[in-house]
């Protein structure tokens, strides 16, 4: 939302380019048949990688940078490449059908759907525990359920646009920066970063657009500077762009089918057998997940290892030894990974919590504030309408309110028929519809704010309200979170509902193959965020905890919710060490995945820190790092279909040289 907008502002102002020429991108078309169809295609991409890395770590990434930047690459293959407006348009198409759709932030399928830990989650249940056998959806019920709950997002994205864009003015800083690197593709002068609001498109002249000048304000030595570097920028994407994304996804793939027929490349016990086989200490050197840790960046791959090196090299030995775990060190049941599990859990909870409550504090001051009765001598701005597009642009409202009625009434009906009687009631399934619209407002804001997504701490207060409004119902209680996790523009609106659209059958088809092919949750696909789902359905239900586990619970939440507040006034007050104090999330994730996905992560972070330091100086190099990783990422991805289908076929592994058995993910041995 905040990447069209700003985007759009800089459209209607007379565009300098580097040449002198001005370009009249606002009066080119931008929903249009080419950037739907490769927003589509980069979104199925998207959505197969988002599934098996989730699957697997419980992490997927939105790709909105990405999608910008790989469709501008294909659009150059084009008689006539796409103008800035129809890259938007991929971007949000591609967003939509490839991060299986998100209503907290709108872009989330597989994620809202919740084929990463929701379905799994469901299946992993236990009639005598639980009071219902596992629930394995079939291809059709998957479907039923990703309809039910695909659409309510996209329809509450327009209001939620105007309240956090065109009011607060939030800054979303990955939009912001998707919006820097289309201008800069477009020869087009970046969009305005260093105010919080926007003033609206101001009335252009037509001696303006007979000489155009520079922007306001702004040294003519400066804007020289930065016009060469975008140049530079530009210029090494559109000569080196294809090369080095067509190498790095080769590479990677070569490595993902190498890793298929020998399994010991991706599970090299660098830290000697025993550690491997009976600890879980192993490396895996995924270059997707050297590619993820460029994304993410330095400190939040620090976060995963620090939270890595508490879980599996001090709390899960401790466990272990204690007897307080005193099964395989694996098994999410008995086993010191289930133990440490549930103080993943509290860090989750107290360090979402803690983040939102700033959040949640100035979003009910505004709204008093702007609601309350207007007295003689009050600033009249506070009133102002600051939207910048015209009405013909935007949505509808009768378009929004039937959405929203329709997609909640027609996706309640959904869950009722996919699950029955024996799951969530109907008036329970309305509640979930309501509180996710609620959460979404929240998540928006903090994603607003912080570029983090809160959608685990949000997911687990959805969770906490359903255990008293249906206690003693575990299907209840994880169903209601996935319909609560579940809750623009014209072009991006369509693009939103043809993505969303696609993605219910890309998403249920992939899971399907893979839960045919693979045993979900299982040693290829563990699936841990199923386990947090779960687990916490049953503290909730029953009340009881592994031995000992709770007081470090108790220890480790107070600890990070005293991180997070600390984060959040250092973030409050612009500091530049904020991003250097540690991710609670980030924390979290690296006691739910083992070592071997931490390691290669961190290995990408440290990579991105030090090629900004020494290499990115130069114009282009800070894009072709992405394109490099983005490369990455998606061939291990892309190439992972061919796995699953060989898998389906019965093609086993070539052989288990170097093995020795119990090291490498579904070893027989």
């Amino acid at each position: 939302m905040g990447i069209w907008t700003s985007i759009r502002s800089r459209l209607r102002e007379p565009q300098c380019c580097v040449n002198g020429e001005t370009e009249a991108h606002s009066s080119q078309a931008e929903f249009t048949f080419k950037a739907v169809a490769i927003g589509l295609l980069i979104g199925c991409l998207l959505c197969f990688t988002n599934l098996y890395f989730g699957l697997q770590t419980g992490w997927i990434s939105m790709m909105s940078l990405q999608s910008a930047l790989i469709g501008f690459l294909l659009s150059k293959m084009l008689p006539t490449p796409l103008s800035p407006q129809e890259i938007i348009v991929v971007q949000t198409t591609a967003v939509a059908t490839g991060t299986v759709g998100h209503t907290l932030i709108l872009f989330v399928m597989p994620l809202a759907a919740g084929f990463v830990g929701i379905l799994p989650a469901l299946g992993l249940l236990e009639e005598e525990k639980d009071g219902s056998p596992p629930i394995r959806l079939s291809w059709l019920a998957a479907i039923g359920w990703s309809c039910s709950v695909a659409f309510f997002g996209v329809f509450l994205s327009p209001p939620i646009r105007k309240q956090v864009i065109i009011k607060e003015q939030l800054a979303f800083p990955s939009g912001t920066a998707t919006a820097q690197l289309i201008s800069v593709l477009h020869r087009m002068p970046p969009p305005d970063t260093t105010v919080r609001r926007r003033s609206g498109y101001r009335a252009i002249d037509t001696e303006d657009l007979t000489h155009p000048t520079a922007i306001a304000n702004e040294p003519e030595n400066h804007q020289e500077a930065a016009a060469e570097d975008d140049f530079d920028e530009r210029e090494v994407v559109q000569r080196e762009g294809w090369e080095d994304l067509l190498m790095s996804f080769l590479a990677s793939g070569a490595m993902t089918l190498a890793a298929y027929f020998f399994p010991i490349v991706f599970a090299i016990p660098l830290f000697g057998k025993y550690l491997a086989r009976e600890w879980l200490w192993s490396f895996t050197p995924s270059l997707s997940y050297v590619g993820q840790g460029i994304i993410m960046g330095f400190p939040t791959t620090l976060s995963m290892n620090l939270g890595m090196l508490v879980g599996w090299g001090i709390l899960s030995p401790m466990s272990k030894h204690s007897g307080w775990a005193s099964g395989p060190v694996g098994d999410m049941s008995t086993g010191a990974r289930g133990w440490i599990l549930w103080i993943s859990l509290a860090i989750m909870c107290a360090d979402s919590l803690v983040s939102l409550l700033p959040v949640v504090y100035e979003y009910c001051t505004k709204l008093v504030a702007w609601y309350r009765p207007t007295k003689p001598g009050d600033d009249a701005e506070t009133h102002e309408d600051l939207e910048v597009e015209t009405a013909d642009r935007l949505v509808p409202t009768k378009w929004v309110i039937y959405g929203l009625i329709g997609s909640i009434c027609f996706g309640t009906i959904l869950v009722w028929m996919v699950f029955g009687n024996d799951g969530i009631k109907p008036w329970a399934t309305l509640i979930g519809f309501m509180m996710g619209g609620l959460l979404s407002i929240l998540g928006v804001r903090a994603l607003g704010e912080t570029d983090l997504n809160p959608v685990s701490g949000l997911g687990k207060i959805s969770q906490l309200l359903f255990a008293w409004i249906q206690p003693g119902n575990v299907v209840a209680n994880i169903i209601a979170g996935g319909v609560a996790e579940a809750g623009a523009q014209q072009a991006q609106f369509y693009g939103q509902l043809i993505g969303s659209s696609l993605s219910i059958i890309v998403s249920a088809t992939a899971y399907t193959l893979y839960q045919r092919a693979y045993t979900i949750p299982g040693p290829s696909f563990p699936a841990p965020t199923a386990y947090v789902w779960l687990s916490l359905a049953r503290l909730l239900r029953d009340g009881q905890l592994p031995q000992n586990s709770a007081s470090y619970m108790v220890l480790f939440a107070i600890i990070f919710g005293v991180i997070a507040g600390v984060k959040v006034m250092a973030a409050q007050y612009n500091h530049p060490y904020t991003k250097w104090i540690p991710s609670g999330i980030a924390f979290a994730i690296g006691f739910l995945n083992t070592p071997s996905f931490s390691l290669a992560r961190l290995i990408g972070g440290i990579i991105e820190y030090m090629y900004h330091k020494r290499v990115a100086k130069s114009g282009g190099a800070d894009i072709r790092l992405i394109v490099i990783a983005s490369g990455f990422v998606l061939g291990e991805g892309v190439i992972s279909v061919i796995s699953l289908v060989l898998k389906t076929y019965g093609v086993g592994v070539a052989s288990c040289w170097g093995c020795s058995g119990g090291i490498c993910a579904g070893c027989p041995a």
